[in-house]
């Protein structure tokens, strides 16, 4: 996980909440708003756990909404570890930090946003077309959403645990 910032076209600044799958690399989650403490990246997450499963780690950077008591708290209670980079070492979470390029060159540099609901509307479908749409090298072509089937199908085939449900022992999201 991580956060990018923007503005508005009126001058006003908001915040993404940017959350990457490291295995499928897909964009699970862009989270839109002016802020985003830690208590809404919990229900960000809770969203995520409800639709997609959670992973076993989190990595993130050290942040005040993530090295917070609130987000602390939520990872407890949900038996996720957080995986904090070492300061001034964005490599350490390399998937967001790529992802974070690519979204800043092809949405946020492309829009002038006239409003938070704007910026919502051509972020989302941004985040759906790097999804479904662009093969990713990484993935040998595939797209994020087509890799993510592909290995969902594999570990039904295999399954390690059949609790796991998206999330095989390697998994970590970036935030």
């Amino acid at each position: 996980m991580d956060f990018t910032v923007d503005t508005l076209a009126d001058g006003r600044g908001f915040r993404t909440l940017n959350i990457v799958d490291d295995f499928t690399r897909e964009c699970v989650a862009i989270e839109v708003d002016r802020s985003l403490p830690g208590l809404r990246v919990a229900r960000v997450l809770d969203r995520l756990h409800a639709a997609i499963g959670l992973p076993q780690c989190i990595v993130v950077d050290n942040g005040p909404e993530f090295a917070g008591r609130t987000l602390d708290a939520w990872a407890y209670a949900h038996g996720v570890t957080l995986r904090f980079i070492r300061p001034g070492k964005p490599i350490e979470n390399a998937y967001v930090e790529s992802f974070n390029g690519k979204f800043r060159d092809e949405c946020l540099n492309e829009h002038w946003f006239v409003s938070l609901a704007d910026a919502k509307t051509a972020i989302e479908t941004w985040r759906i077309d790097y999804n479904t749409v662009r093969p990713h090298s990484s993935l040998n072509g595939a797209t994020p959403d087509q890799f993510a089937k592909l290995a969902e199908g594999a570990r039904r085939l295999s399954p390690a645990r059949p609790d796991e449900g998206r999330k095989p022992e390697n998994l970590s999201l970036s935030v």
